[in-house]
């Protein structure tokens, strides 16, 4: 099968974004994630539900990240980057407003839906700007850059999140989320210039998904999808179970919490700094490599810890630290791989991957919160065999590349032309 048409490019080069709106559209989506976090504890007590009923309101944050990136790639690669993005930073906007003044359980669990999809718009788009301004090792590195950037906010999320729910309960959160997802409204309605100047033709539901069509038939693409997946989900399963970890079993306050998670932002930051530093130099697959074995050693570490005697927090949150540092240095890579498979298709790539990513690291979380009803060090099991995953996943990337290299001559990834 052909690859997608494309359109003719623009005689001039496209305007770059500023850094600036990059770091802020990828962050909104992040940022409404980790800073409702520490919240989670007190919902349970607020409507009378239990720990999995409120625990939905994470969950189903993450499935609506998941979804709805299927559909942002494809229309951003036929549309363009800009109308798809303003459209979702909109929808942000409208769904914390009915977050913030949620009268029941459900509407939250509604609300913090559509947020996320809305949120999730800036996640997709901003690695599919860069790949339309990079080329595959340079984007990597840029992702990484920018990662480092936008790591600062969700780094105080929890802990701002922590102390506004004490202020002034959890409704607070939100009323933040509102002012900051407006901000970044209109900044990137005044700065943020088309970059898709290569667009896909053919219209309707049909040639939307003509680039799924060409992505799934790649076994490189999903390789590099299930290590980004289960790499992820390293994460995930920590913000699942360690906030229940804190409050409930250790009785610390969700301020505590999110003073805590700041080592591990900044382990995640580290692994980004990484990425940025020495992507171009030693190549996104070893890259990938390092960081899902860094992410599992890690995750191996902290169970042990908690076998040892009396749960603290340090020995949740320093190897996860660690872990956080193993994302960092898989996330830009293996966004960055997937992207340049193609670049006619570079945000239904970017879309399908982060579908799948999100969702393994939804599914992750929703088990962590069911078996630590049971074992409440389930958190870590979980997390070293997504480490491990993600480990072999690469491995065979890294066996399936010297193959093609041997016998076809082809570089490490698949050129998209057939």
């Amino acid at each position: 099968m052909s690859e997608p048409a494309a359109g003719s490019a623009a005689s001039a080069p496209p305007p770059k974004p500023s850094l600036l709106i990059l770091v802020a559209i990828s962050a909104i989506g992040p940022l409404a994630l980790n800073m409702f976090v520490p919240s989670m504890p007190g919902l349970q007590r607020y409507f009378g539900v239990d720990y999995a009923t409120a625990q939905l309101t994470l969950t189903l944050y993450l499935i609506g990240m998941a979804g709805c990136q299927v559909f942002y790639g494809p229309l951003s690669d036929k549309l363009g980057r800009r109308p798809v993005l303003l459209g979702g930073l909109a929808l942000f906007v409208v769904a914390s407003t009915v977050a913030a003044l949620a009268p029941t359980i459900e509407i939250l669990i509604a609300a913090r839906l559509a947020q996320a999809v809305g949120g999730a718009a800036g996640i997709v788009l901003s690695r599919a700007i860069v790949r339309d301004l990079y080329g595959r090792e340079k984007a990597a590195s840029v992702i990484g850059y920018i990662t480092v950037a936008w790591a600062v906010a969700p780094m105080l999320a929890p802990g701002v999140g922590g102390l506004l729910d004490g202020v002034g309960g959890w409704r607070a959160s939100f009323f933040l989320l509102i002012a900051l997802g407006l901000l970044v409204l209109l900044a990137s309605y005044r700065a943020l210039h088309e970059t898709n100047h290569q667009r896909t033709q053919g219209s309707g539901f049909g040639a939307m998904l003509q680039g799924y069509r060409w992505l799934v038939r790649r076994p490189r693409f999903w390789l590099y999808t299930l290590t980004i997946g289960f790499s992820s989900s390293v994460f995930f399963s920590f913000l699942g179970g360690a906030p229940y970890l804190m409050v409930e079993v250790m009785g610390r306050s969700p301020l505590e919490y999110g003073l805590w998670f700041v080592i591990v932002s900044f382990g995640w930051m580290t692994g980004n700094f990484l990425s940025g530093r020495f992507s171009e130099r030693l190549g996104v697959d070893r890259m990938l490599l390092a960081g899902s074995l860094l992410a599992a050693a890690a995750s191996l570490v902290g169970l042990l810890l908690g076998l040892t005697g009396e749960l603290m927090p340090w020995m949740i949150f320093v190897p996860m630290t660690f872990a956080a540092c193993g994302n960092g240095m898989t996330m830009p890579n293996g966004f960055a791989a997937v992207v340049s498979l193609n670049p006619a298709v570079a945000g239904a790539a970017a879309g399908l991957a982060g579908c799948l990513q999100i969702g393994t690291g939804a599914l992750a979380s929703q088990v962590v919160g069911f078996l630590q009803t049971f074992e409440p060090l389930a958190m870590f099991g979980v997390m070293v065999l997504c480490g491990v995953l993600a480990s072999l996943c690469q491995l065979q990337n890294g066996r399936l590349a010297r193959v093609e290299r041997r016998t076809a001559g082809a570089s490490p990834v698949e050129q998209p032309a057939e």
